[in-house]
């Protein structure tokens, strides 16, 4: 079993090729929070407090538009909904930790975290991840990430603003997650998963307070597990034929012992 110190540096080298769409993403969020007004310090205590991009975008944007405390918050919950999936995703991964661990990974669960640490828990069952040190994977490319997160802002509140806009930095998010997922589309379902999202995000493109990221999201889940549940009760049927390409095992209405495919 891989020790923590092990678990650990691992999480941090897988999270280490995302950090390249991490980093001009925090430059701009320190120009637009400049921009919008906010001092500094408060900007800064936005990225340790809040620690989500797509809220402090949005976050920002009204605090510029004069809007009032409560939509603000409201509209970073919205937005932060998301986060609720994946903290269902890994509840079962973590359930045998301390709380205080829980509190810690929960603070840590970002889009780029989660992409990561998921990938190391789908390679063990859930049984397996329990006895590992695969908590300390999470948290090596969780605090990666925030590390990344705090020092790009600060580049992006003192030195974003001689950045040039043609450089179109915020285009490299969208590249380092479609990078991050294509390796993980092997199977219909998760094809089918991915399409659909995509679908879904850009028709509902144009929804207020990007309920539309939601949307694609549910939409995602939702055919990726009925794809799943339907090849699932297709292995189940009787004589039908899993991947081995070998039957599976009837017993035989005779009473005589199953037969274990076919005969050698």
């Amino acid at each position: 079993m891989p020790s923590a110190r092990s678990e650990f540096l691992s999480g941090v080298r897988a999270e280490l090729p995302i950090l390249l769409g991490v980093i001009p993403f925090g430059l701009i969020y320190g120009v637009l929070a400049l921009d919008a007004g906010i001092p500094p310090s408060l900007a800064l205590a936005m990225s340790s407090i809040v620690f989500a991009g797509s809220s402090q975008f949005i976050g920002a944007q009204l605090v510029k538009s004069g809007a009032l405390g409560v939509v603000i918050v409201t509209t970073t919950l919205v937005v932060n909904l998301r986060h609720m999936l994946y903290s269902a995703s890994v509840a079962p991964r973590v359930k045998h930790l301390s709380a205080r661990w829980k509190w810690l990974l929960a603070y840590l669960l970002t889009d780029e975290a989660y992409a990561v640490a998921i990938t190391r828990y789908a390679q063990s069952s859930e049984l397996e991840t329990h006895a590992s040190n695969a908590h300390w994977y999470f948290f090596g490319a969780g605090i990666t990430l925030w590390a990344t997160w705090q020092v790009s802002s600060v580049l992006g509140i003192f030195l974003g603003a001689q950045v040039p806009d043609s450089w179109s930095l915020d285009f490299a998010v969208p590249l380092t997650f479609t990078a991050l997922v294509a390796p993980a589309l092997k199977d219909r379902p998760s094809i089918a998963a991915a399409v659909s999202a995509g679908a879904v995000a850009v028709a509902a493109y144009r929804l207020p307070y990007r309920l539309g990221l939601i949307a694609a999201a549910l939409a995602g889940i939702l055919v990726g597990l009925w794809l799943e549940s339907r090849r699932a009760g297709a292995l189940r049927l009787p004589g039908s034929v899993p991947a081995t390409g070998e039957p599976l095992s009837r017993a035989p209405s005779d009473g005589s012992p199953e037969l274990e495919g076919p005969a050698s």
